[in-house]
């Protein structure tokens, strides 16, 4: 039991450290502004990760696309993994490192958002999707871990957690991809939950 109270006590010790970083919640509510903006002038928001991040950017984009606290319509909003034919056809045929690099490059547009999940900040096939989004206008947001790694420099704003642990890394993403959700959904439709 005190190896789960343990567990506990540093998911609750990272997000207090996200709480304490002004600069962390300052870019938080960037990104806020940002993707209603995407919105509000008709692009679209896209989420990649690998493994955990893959399913926290499906989670974060269905919070979108279907509802999050209220009843509205839907917000343009997709993961990009979702297409598992173009997902294995794409790895098979030229590198799992491109995958989405491809994807930005055929849907992407100027004005959309590309929010890419990777706690190390080295996932080689988000570092190529954003090589690819910033060459076409595309905002680029990073979730990351403390350091950011290679995505630091690739990132419109980088959401890296101060924290080197991975578990611990992915539930402050969630958490931080809920807040975003919320306040975008109120600040696009002007409700408030």
């Amino acid at each position: 039991m005190e190896k789960i109270r343990q567990i506990i006590q540093a998911s609750i010790d990272t997000k207090q450290e996200v709480l304490k970083d002004e600069t962390l919640l300052n870019t938080i509510e960037q990104v806020v502004n940002a993707v209603t903006g995407a919105f509000k002038q008709g692009n679209r928001v896209y989420f990649c990760g690998n493994g955990g991040s893959a399913a926290d950017a499906q989670h974060l984009a269905a919070e979108f696309s279907g509802r999050f606290y209220t009843d509205r319509k839907a917000l343009p909003a997709e993961a990009l993994h979702c297409n598992t034919s173009y997902l294995t056809a794409v790895a098979n045929d030229y590198s799992y490192d491109v995958i989405y690099s491809r994807m930005i490059d055929g849907i992407g547009l100027k004005g959309d958002v590309l929010i890419g999940l990777s706690t190390s900040g080295n996932s080689k096939n988000i570092i190529k999707a954003f090589e690819v989004a910033r060459e076409k206008g595309i905002i680029t947001v990073g979730f990351t871990g403390s350091t950011g790694g290679q995505m630091k420099g690739l990132s419109d704003y980088l959401v890296n957690v101060p924290s080197n642990d991975t578990p611990r890394i992915q539930e402050s993403h969630i958490t931080i991809g809920h807040i975003i959700c919320q306040l975008v959904e109120e600040n696009y439709f002007g409700q408030s939950a």
